[in-house]
């Protein structure tokens, strides 16, 4: 795996390239954080609640969710929930 911060406005996003499946996946709180404008611990929060919503409604994106040992702000690393491209999309879509 090859892993990554990108950037958007200004605000990172941890990512990681699996060669195996040809995908990049993407810290979903990180995303949450970017969009929602909050913090980290909000955004955590925020998609803890989604989360639990979207598996109630018996959505699929939830289900299928990874998660990946990503690098966190105090040098650890942890399993972070993480989204491939056309999961985050559907994801994307549930937040108001």
């Amino acid at each position: 795996m090859t892993r990554a911060i990108k950037l958007f406005e200004n605000q990172k996003i941890r990512t990681e390239w699996d060669p195996e499946k040809e995908k990049w996946f993407f810290s979903i709180v990180d995303v949450i954080s970017v969009l929602t404008d909050c913090d980290f611990q909000a955004a955590r929060n925020y998609w803890k609640v989604l989360k639990y919503r979207l598996k109630d409604e018996g959505n699929e994106s939830v289900t299928n969710c990874n998660q990946l040992k990503m690098l966190a702000s105090d040098g650890k690393y942890y399993n972070t929930d993480v989204a491939d491209t056309e999961q985050l999309l559907r994801l994307i879509q549930s937040i108001p």
